[in-house]
């Protein structure tokens, strides 16, 4: 049956790409798809479900095989290996009556060693398959959820990179939007677009958008760099131990006393949720400096210069929404350009053409890809979709913008070279009405139909409303936003690239976070076991910074320097304590 099915589905994409004139390294690139692959040798060759004969299971297999080819090539639909065999499986007792043969019966020898009964006293190792395998199942049910926010510092956009073509699809069922933007600099009059479309295109489907929009959305959806401020681990030591040995009062009083501390400040609070790795309160405020005492009394670390920010909003008159992160968690996370030309029609072909792009092409090229669509996020069908590196530490240094862009320059070119230049890599993933941390404001509803989104109501976007670190769209926009990022040439993507639309809404972004060292001077053994465990976190963070960028380590030590000096003396490596110590606790401990 395997074999059957790989000559026939081989032979019809052979045949399909003479047909059409296309070079053989697009039938070649199909038939090493993984997804093929998989179901050539799991999946269809089941011998309890196909044919009995020879004769019949070959016509089953190229059955499935013609059937997969009229979903993928005629409907324009993914999984069509998985709908053929599921529209042809039916047809299996009808074969066997046509052609009929032997039964096909399992090995006895075989049918003893998988037959299971719970009677019999389990080996040891079956037990202790069990045993990984029920661990498994908690270690997936209890997988939490990333935890995002901290301090926006810098955005890696598309002017970071060289020879790079910007487009927006907005698809929804079988109709596209698409909003195409490049980097021509030439003189206007030697441009030219050419735009493969699957259907007719008539004068009223070609529009002109902003490139604000296409700018705008880019900015929105930039990896970021995100940074952190550790806490006085004196303070947060003795309040937990005072935590542990009060004892415990009622959450009403606690709330009084906070909301009493918070009223004296000229801070409200509003509401307060615990979601996730979050404890998130919803403030307003009547005078910044009083907003900023309450949030460093609360153990929320801001930048200097905030008060201006902070100001700005409350005149605004200006929700916060403010997220603390759980410490015990965080410590684990390591040129212009011509408009756009906005087409809009009606296919089942979730596709886009680059082929035409690489004809004349002088090497490598990069594409940017903006998908909004209703249910979730976008991904290839016909190329690997990989995620980026994120979420890691990073030394300091890499603030300065112009590091932070050569940092991400480096990191893409190590996963594109990691990936042989074959995948799609997602850089953002997110629902169109918030944002956490912000490196831009999430769209307004006008500037999203202004991309082609047209299933949003006719109510005018009244634009949004900025909130520190996290942004808010003032209506719920049903718009989830996926942000792909190719780099491509003639003999890496031999095929234009085809999509499909995803059911999952998971929140993903590219973020590098800055973790900034606790400078005081108070003296306690947190503070002492703080020191000491700052020396090794520099070193990871050194080490993280080398392995995503492929720069010499020794380079990233010596640009991060010496651990600076903190209180009473200088950090340094302490020697391994006298194992006599352990015997008897220190003061303090």
């Amino acid at each position: 049956v395997t074999l059957a099915f790989i000559a026939a589905y081989a032979a019809i994409l052979v045949g399909r790409s003479l047909s059409l004139g296309e070079p053989m390294t697009i039938p070649m690139h199909r038939l090493e798809s993984g997804a093929f692959l998989l179901f050539s040798f799991f999946m269809i060759s089941d011998p309890k479900t196909t044919p009995d004969s020879r004769a019949g299971r070959i016509a089953f297999a190229v059955l499935v095989a013609a059937g997969a080819w009229y979903v993928h090539f005629r409907l324009f639909r993914p999984n069509g290996f998985l709908w053929s065999l599921a529209v042809a499986s039916p047809l299996v007792p009808l074969i066997d009556w046509l052609v009929p043969a032997a039964r096909y019966q399992w090995p006895q020898a075989l049918s003893r060693l998988t037959r299971f009964d719970w009677r019999i006293p389990m080996s040891a190792a079956r037990k202790t398959a069990v045993f990984l395998f029920v661990l498994g199942l908690a270690l997936g049910a209890a997988a939490r959820a990333d935890a995002f926010c901290g301090f926006y510092v810098a955005k890696a956009d598309t002017s970071l990179f060289n020879k790079a073509s910007q487009v927006v699809l907005v698809r929804d069922g079988d109709r596209t939007v698409i909003t195409m933007s490049n980097d021509f600099r030439g003189n206007p009059r030697e441009f030219a677009m050419v735009i493969p479309v699957p259907t007719a295109i008539t004068r009223e489907q070609i529009h002109v958008a902003e490139a604000s929009l296409v700018k705008h959305l880019d900015a929105y959806t930039a990896p970021r760099l995100v940074e952190y401020f550790d806490p006085d681990p004196c303070a947060v030591y003795e309040r937990r131990m005072m935590e542990s040995m009060a004892a415990p009062a009622p959450a009403s009083v606690g709330a009084a006393r906070q909301d009493a501390r918070a009223k004296s400040l000229g801070v409200v609070i509003e509401a307060q949720y615990t979601v996730g790795e979050y404890d998130i309160l919803i403030l307003s405020a009547s005078q910044s400096s009083g907003l900023e005492t309450w949030l460093r009394e609360n153990g929320y670390r801001i930048p200097a210069g905030a008060t201006e920010v902070l100001a700005s909003y409350i005149g605004q008159k200006m929700r916060f929404f403010v997220a603390k992160v759980n410490l015990a968690e965080q410590a684990k996370l390591g040129v212009v350009t011509l408009r756009p030309i906005q087409v809009a029609y009606e296919s089942p072909k979730f596709m886009l053409p680059i082929r035409l792009g690489m004809v004349n092409a002088d090497g490598a090229q990069e594409l940017f890809v903006y998908t909004l669509t209703r249910k979730g996020r976008v991904e290839s069908t016909n190329y690997r979709t990989v995620k980026l590196a994120t979420d890691v530490e990073i030394p300091t240094y890499v603030k300065d913008p112009a590091m932070f862009a050569r940092m991400y320059r480096s990191l893409f070119d190590a996963h594109v070279k990691r990936e042989d230049m074959r995948a799609v890599f997602q850089e953002y993933a997110w629902d169109m009405g918030w944002c956490d941390p912000c490196a831009a404001d999430p769209l307004s509803a006008d500037e999203l139909r202004g991309l082609g989104v047209f299933w949003l109501d006719g109510a005018a976007g009244q634009g949004v409303r900025p909130m520190p670190q996290m942004r808010i769209a003032p209506q719920p926009q049903n718009v989830f936003v996926t942000r792909l990022h190719v780099r491509y040439d003639k003999a890496h993507f031999p095929e234009d690239l085809v999509f499909h639309e995803t059911g999952d809404r998971t929140n993903f972004q590219g973020r590098y976070v800055l973790r900034h060292a606790w400078t005081g001077t108070a003296t306690c053994a947190a503070a002492e076991q703080y020191r000491r465990d700052l020396v090794a976190r520099r070193e990871r963070e050194a080490q993280t910074l080398a392995s995503l960028t492929g720069w010499p380590i020794e380079d990233i030590r010596r640009q991060q320097g010496v651990v600076p000096a903190m209180g009473p003396g200088p950090v340094k490596d302490e020697p391994a304590a006298p194992w006599w110590r352990k015997l008897w606790p220190q003061p303090g401990w």
